[in-house]
């Protein structure tokens, strides 16, 4: 059995994950896996020998909590929800699935999940890390981005090197050029290379013939 130590800003990184919550989970937290395991089995919610394995446990507000993910267990989830509200009142049993929106503000997708990044102007700009970040951030929000911009402004400041720092940034934006190369569009092309009105050339034939 493992119980890993995450917080609860992890869990808005879990938008596909489900999972029994419980709030107010004091003292020893094997006791609590331990009971919890063997409560379920009795109630026949816990099927075919199965148990929870990986637990998580995390801190919000004054209350220790404990996540059971439904990853790897076999459950009969129409007793687990009739379990979950007749012990509401005891264990403060909830869903991941409601308590990440009701209590941390909603899930957050992660970098990998961001099918396409905004393009960012930072080659050729002002290198300090505060200024890239600033431009950063300013066009993620301009792509209505703006749990990413904080996400990232706080990965950032969190980051021990200028190289860490960059690379982090490098995952929410698809950096650019900040001075791009100008190039003229078709029509002014072509208008560029237009040959001479004919009728002006005639005009300037005769003029030259005098």
């Amino acid at each position: 059995m493992n119980i890993n130590t995450i917080t609860a800003e992890d869990l808005r990184r879990t938008p596909d994950k489900e999972g029994l919550i419980l709030q107010g989970c004091g003292g020893d937290l094997t006791e609590w896996v331990d009971g919890i395991n063997e409560m379920l089995t009795q109630a026949g919610i816990l099927k075919d020998g199965s148990q929870f394995e990986n637990v998580f446990a995390f801190q919000h507000g004054e209350l220790t909590c404990l996540l059971y993910p439904f990853d790897d267990v076999k459950l009969d989830i129409g007793k687990l929800a009739l379990w979950r509200l007749q012990t509401h009142e005891v264990y403060g049993g909830t869903w991941l699935s409601d308590f990440v929106p009701n209590y941390l503000g909603g899930f957050i997708e992660t970098p990998e999940a961001l099918a396409d990044k905004p393009d960012c102007p930072l080659i050729g700009a002002d290198g300090n890390i505060f200024n890239l970040l600033g431009i950063a951030s300013r066009t993620l929000r301009e792509h209505g981005l703006k749990e990413q911009a904080k996400e990232m402004s706080d990965r950032v400041f969190a980051s021990g090197s200028y190289g860490e720092a960059l690379c982090i940034i490098g995952e929410y934006v698809n950096i650019t050029d900040s001075e791009p190369e100008h190039k003229n569009s078709l029509r002014q092309q072509l208008k560029a290379t237009k040959p001479a009105d004919p009728v002006k050339k005639q005009q300037t034939s005769k003029q030259q013939e005098r």
